[in-house]
């Protein structure tokens, strides 16, 4: 009776809780604990008092025990609680566990370095579960415990300690990192085994044989099978043929002979096959389709509360009304409401998806691939400021001109005189070692260059003017060098005339007559040729070319000083010339107008190449002296590496912060 009692009451107990759906813990005091799995010779033990809630232990579940370090006993007591569980609760656990334990050990997976996935108990205190761990990148904690508390993160060395650990513990190489615990935990002998073993390429367990003898389960001595699986009759279908296959296969084969079925012919469509456009699924017929750009954001000034420096004055708004719609800087105009509830609707949002729709119909697009570069690769490495001495570091030496701006200077071939021109006419030569004013010439007008003569064996400069190119020679020369200068430039004897009269003058003045205060030889540009803003000498010195800027005849021309000789190589020149220079072992000449460098050769009398630096102004040009490279600098701050033999355009483009004169 107390059995059938007992079950009426846990049938009574299942239905209660479904109807009422009263929460458990406010019955505990009238119902009884009973378990499904109670025997049915269960005693009714109810003496009407109420048990005690059991107890939970809180050292079942700390977060300091190992299971590796379970006693004898302990795993004996495991192993009885297995055997119960496997059997049904007794009756003094169906009376007090309430809550029974978990026997699920805790588990946490290492990825080695051989990408297989171990397994081992762990006594960790990080409950976050099988979460990817960057989360926890940027945060002092890598997760929580079993009761809620943050894990810290804990301390970590750099390369240099982990190095050392490597060197300083022998065992280093048999531990994981552990993601969760941010640690490196050490592996058993077992599981270095297993991991030897799947490098090895053999079977992760050890007590496997892969050479056991087979098990014959059907076959063998005594195991035959005598009687068949079916006695039933084989059906004639499996040695008749089949008259329906016959007459299909003949309808096939009349078809063919009528010509109605053609077998092997090619499949051509006429017919154009429509694809969606904006289908997800991409079409055989069809590219696939780019994906619709997405619309700009809303920036501050489509607020509903925009600031006040968005809002537009009435005049700026009678300017709007009166423009264009193409012509708008926005197709809108900025309002301020006090709440969102008081905001109209658009009045023409369905004018804008109405023309986007147009834009992404119509519009061409193209798909850009994004490079994954990193920024600091594209900035240049610097060399150590050590490696690129010696440079000026420092100020040694400055002069001034008295009254006007410096405009050209010229140092000599020896390196121990400076020539300088100003806008008020004055010619200064300094002394470098000292930067002493030696010698001073005034003229009148502009000077716009001053150059010197390459020559070892004479000492003058050519300085050029208004429409005049004067020759100079310094004061305190040698002897020699003053006599055969003397002689070259003022000669006793004059060469001869040429037999084309030419627009240029020479004079010359009379070595009694001269005086270091006057220049020896000068020479007269053709009138409104301008003023003279560059001298370029020969290597050998005795041809000058001159650029004139400013005036309407041809300002290039070329002197000849031995001979007093001038002459325009060019009849007409495309663009303003700019600069002009002489190749060092080839009779070819270069000219610079503001985009281009022409090459010329000066013995055929023919252009050889144009070169292109793609500079807006070009403002300087040099020559190596082997004749193999140029380098031309421009006002855009661009400096343009050019090897004459392999192309047209520059071989290397430097751009610098500030202009540099070459």
């Amino acid at each position: 009776m107390a059995n059938i009692d007992a079950k009426k009451t846990s049938v009574k107990r299942k239905h209660s809780e479904k109807e009422d759906a009263v929460p458990v813990a406010l019955k505990l005091s009238g119902l009884e604990m009973l378990t499904d799995e109670e025997d049915e010779d269960y005693n009714d033990s109810d003496d009407g008092e109420v048990d005690e809630f059991p107890e939970i232990d809180p050292s079942s579940d700390s977060e300091e025990e190992d299971d590796h370090g379970l006693s004898e006993e302990e795993d004996g007591q495991d192993d009885e609680e297995e055997e119960s569980d496997e059997e049904g609760y007794s009756s003094a656990e169906s009376e007090l566990n309430v809550f029974p334990k978990s026997k699920t050990k805790r588990y946490v997976y290492f990825m080695l370095v051989f990408g297989i996935a171990l397994r081992w108990p762990a006594k960790t205190t990080n409950r976050v579960g099988n979460v990817p761990m960057h989360w926890y990148d940027d945060m002092p904690h890598i997760g929580y415990d079993i009761n809620g508390k943050r894990v810290l993160r804990p301390a970590t060395g750099d390369e240099l300690d982990k190095f050392l650990a490597t060197v300083d513990d022998p065992d280093s190489w048999t531990t994981a990192f552990d993601k969760t615990s941010q640690q490196d935990k050490n592996l058993t002998a077992e599981e270095l085994d297993i991991i030897q073993r799947l490098h090895a390429g053999e079977n992760p367990d050890a007590n496997y044989d892969p050479y056991e003898p087979m098990v014959e389960w059907f076959t063998g001595k005594g195991k035959e099978e005598i009687m068949p699986l079916s006695a039933a009759p084989e059906p004639k279908r499996r040695w008749i043929r089949s008259k329906w296959e016959k007459q299909k296969i003949m309808k096939i084969v009349r078809a063919i002979r009528q010509g109605r079925i053609v077998p092997s012919k090619p499949k051509t469509t006429s017919k154009f096959e429509f694809y969606s456009i904006w289908s997800s699924e991409p079409s055989s017929s069809a590219p696939p389709s780019l994906p619709a750009p997405k619309p700009p954001l809303p920036t501050n000034a489509e607020s509903y509360n925009p600031p006040e420096e968005y809002l537009l004055t009435e005049e700026e708004k009678k300017e709007w009304e009166e423009q264009d719609p193409e012509d708008r800087e926005r197709d809108f105009m900025p309002q301020k409401y006090s709440s969102l509830r008081l905001v109209p609707a658009y009045d023409h949002f369905i004018k804008q998806r109405f023309n986007r729709q147009l834009d992404l119909y119509l519009a061409p697009r193209i798909q850009r691939k994004k490079l994954n570069m990193d920024p600091n690769s594209l900035i240049p490495k610097l060399p150590s400021p050590s490696s690129l001495k010696p440079f000026p570091n420092y100020k040694s030496l400055r002069v001034q001109h008295p009254k006007g701006r410096a405009r050209c200077v010229s140092i000599s071939p020896d390196g121990a005189w400076a020539a300088s021109g100003d806008e008020d006419g004055v010619v200064s030569l300094w002394e470098v070692n000292v930067g002493c004013e030696v010698k001073r010439w005034k003229f009148d007008g502009k000077i716009g260059s001053v150059e010197w003569c390459p020559r070892q064996d004479v000492s003058y400069l050519a300085v050029g003017l208004e429409e005049t190119i004067h020759f100079l020679i310094p004061p305190n020369v040698d002897s020699t060098v003053f006599a055969q200068t003397q002689s070259l430039l003022a000669p006793a004897a004059l060469p001869a005339a040429g037999p084309t009269p030419s627009q240029v003058k020479w004079t010359s003045t009379s070595a009694s007559s001269w005086s270091n205060d006057k220049p020896i030889l000068s020479l007269g540009l053709p009138p409104s040729s301008g003023t003279p803003t560059q001298l370029q000498w020969h290597r050998k010195g005795d041809y000058v070319a001159s650029v004139s800027t400013g005036g309407a005849q041809n300002g290039v021309w070329i002197h000849q000083v031995s001979k007093r000789h001038s002459q325009a190589p060019f009849k007409k020149i495309k663009g303003a010339v700019q600069l002009v220079l002489f190749h060092p072992t080839q009779p070819h000449f270069f000219v610079a107008t503001q985009q281009y460098v022409r090459l010329y050769n000066l013995a055929e009398q023919k252009l050889i190449k144009t070169l292109m630096p793609g500079i807006r102004w070009i403002s300087s040009m040099d020559v190596h002296p082997s004749g193999d490279h140029l380098i031309v600098g421009g006002y855009d701050r661009k400096l343009c590496w050019f090897d004459l033999e392999l192309s047209e355009k520059p071989y290397k483009v430097l751009k610098y912060g500030i202009l540099f004169s070459v």
